[in-house]
């Protein structure tokens, strides 16, 4: 079979394929989202804290360390 003598018919069964594709999804409708609920986080009294204490470096000792 010729494809090339067949073009239009391949071209035209391709356009009634895609058009009827587009009127079948255009009139879907859109997906509803459920509302988002706010959770506001609070401080829990079972929460670790760590506290750091220590100097910064300086640039000096920051060039000494990268070598």
């Amino acid at each position: 079979m010729n494809i090339a003598k067949n073009m239009e018919t391949i071209f035209v069964a391709a356009l009634v394929v895609v058009s009827a594709t587009s009127f079948a999804t255009a009139s879907a409708p859109a997906p509803r989202l459920a509302p988002t609920v706010a959770v506001q986080a609070g401080a829990d009294a079972n929460m670790t804290v760590v506290t750091v204490s220590a100097k910064r470096l300086s640039a000096a000792e920051k060039a000494l360390l990268k070598g």
